[in-house]
């Protein structure tokens, strides 16, 4: 059985050169569920290292580093992070290669492809819900990129500190120099954004080699100070053993399969680039498991060799190069961390708003349009006043990202279970009763309910629950939305019948 079916369509397409790439769209799709961007790519280029760049630049940024960091800190053995380590991104390996295939082998964005699910209106659900989650994270990601920027300020110009003061020059709780920071990393992602996909497929290959480079100058530069002898990978002090150890390296798993859990859900929005499925698992292995051990065993020798350098430990990498007695070597760090955050921050949450916002409206809001509305909403949240209240942050996303789970686990229920990996592709722009994937005018309740009941369960572990099981919300949230599916499958609206032919 193929993967993909396409229905009889006899009008010509429509093709041209477009931002998100050459969408063919058919004179008899419904224009309320398409636009150039939205519609099924006429070619699809990349290959394995455009993934792996991909992850590279993913994971290599502020927030991946001092993730890592911190899962040595969690009073482990070094050798017991590795494995939870190895066991939590290879379960995001496998995880990713299942969202990718749809889109890969349809060549449509991920709010296209979970109409299969949701149905043909119903997947503006799973679209809202994914593009305020990533408004929100690309807020707090531009505004850590400007605390680079503003460290940078500051070293080459210690004069400017009372402009870098809130309480003395700032106001809406960001001081001048921090305003002029956030514009000015808001201005470059949004130049490298406007100039397309394949823009932003060619500043994600230079983003991660190049923060290789100088984390491996800056571990070279730090553990020569320190000498070999005082660096080690446990991050303070082993404090559990025996059964107490498996609990903490579990919730060290569920923290990684989280900290991914965002571009996972949407990676469909990149797999569809992909020229065969065979080139986005090579990727996929070669950015998620490989290039993730090496990154974090870098972060935590870095991180270590601190605190005999330094007298502390030091998890911030721009916080590291900024205490470098090189003004030239902390300016090439700090540069270095900025354009890494900026890569994370388009292709986790740029691209996929843009999708997500165009997919409510296609014919109003085009692709460039709806990642704009974005970046404009990242300002309207005042991010550093959300990243400055840790509870705030916690109930705001971990509310928001209690949905991802459930939103992941309909789409794989659906397409590898009930639907048997078959798409077809034109029925996902028509709005015609008979379509396969318009259920009730254009809802599949059976989704959007199986969604609701995983979101909510998954919210009252996060609520009710300690902060240890709300690291399992996105599992919970998951298992639930997708047990409960394939418990309802027989209950899911079928198609209307064909008009008999005479």
């Amino acid at each position: 059985m193929t993967d993909v079916t396409r229905a009889a369509v006899d009008a010509p397409a429509v093709t041209g050169h477009h931002l998100a790439g050459d969408g063919v769209v058919k004179a008899g799709y419904h224009p309320r569920l398409t636009n150039p961007d939205l519609a099924p790519l006429r070619e699809q280029r990349w290959g394995s290292y455009n993934f792996f760049a991909f992850w590279m630049s993913d994971v290599h940024s502020v927030g991946g580093y001092v993730t890592a960091g911190s899962l040595f800190a969690l009073g482990l053995a070094a050798w017991q992070v590795l494995v939870a380590l190895v066991v939590g991104i290879v379960i995001v390996y496998f995880l990713c290669n299942l969202v990718a295939r749809p889109s890969q082998a349809t060549g449509v964005p991920y709010p296209v492809a979970a109409r299969t699910a949701f149905g043909v209106l119903g997947a503006n659900v799973p679209a809202v819900i994914r593009g305020v989650i990533a408004v929100a994270w690309y807020g707090i990601q531009t505004y850590l990129a400007s605390n680079a920027l503003v460290l940078l300020a500051l070293k080459l110009s210690p004069s400017w500190a009372p402009y870098a003061d809130v309480d003395q020059h700032g106001f809406l709780g960001l001081s001048t120099i921090g305003w002029a920071a956030y514009g000015t990393m808001w201005v470059l992602q949004a130049l490298v954004f406007w100039r397309g996909m394949e823009a932003i497929r060619r500043f994600i290959d230079f983003c991660g080699p190049a923060v290789y480079v100088v984390m491996f100058a800056l571990a070279g530069y730090l553990v020569a100070k320190a000498g070999f002898s005082n660096v080690s990978l446990n991050l303070g002090t082993v404090e559990h053993t025996g059964l107490a150890a498996v609990g903490v390296m579990v919730s060290a798993i569920a923290l990684v399969v989280s900290y991914f859990s965002g571009p996972m859900l949407n990676y469909g929005d990149f797999a569809r680039y992909g020229r065969s499925m065979a080139a986005v698992k090579k990727g996929n292995f070669l950015g998620l498991p490989v290039n993730f051990l090496v990154f974090a065993v870098l972060c935590v020798v870095t991180a270590s060799a601190t605190v005999p350098v330094y007298g502390e430990l030091i998890t911030d990498p721009v916080e590291t190069v900024y205490r470098i007695d090189s003004v030239t070597a902390a300016v090439i760090g700090c540069l270095t961390f900025i354009i890494a955050t900026i890569g994370i921050n388009i292709v986790a949450n740029f691209v996929s708003p843009a999708f997500d916002f165009s997919h409510v409206a296609p014919q109003r809001i085009s692709w460039r349009a709806g990642g704009m509305i974005a970046a404009v909403g990242s300002v309207l949240i005042t991010p550093w006043n959300l990243y400055n209240s840790p509870e705030t942050i916690h109930y705001t996303l971990d509310t928001l990202g209690a949905f991802i789970g459930p939103l992941y686990g309909v789409l794989i229920a659906d397409h590898y279970l009930v639907k048997k990996r078959v798409v077809v592709v034109d029925d996902l722009y028509t709005m015609d009763p008979r379509g396969t994937y318009h259920y009730v005018k254009g809802w599949n309740p059976v989704a959007v309910g199986t969604t609701a009941a995983g979101a909510v369960v998954a919210m009252a572990v996060v609520f009710a629950g300690s902060s240890t099981a709300a690291s399992f919300s996105w599992f919970i949230g998951a298992g639930v939305a997708f047990l409960g599916y394939l418990a309802l499958r027989n209950s899911i609206p079928q198609p209307a019948p064909q008009p008999e032919r005479r």
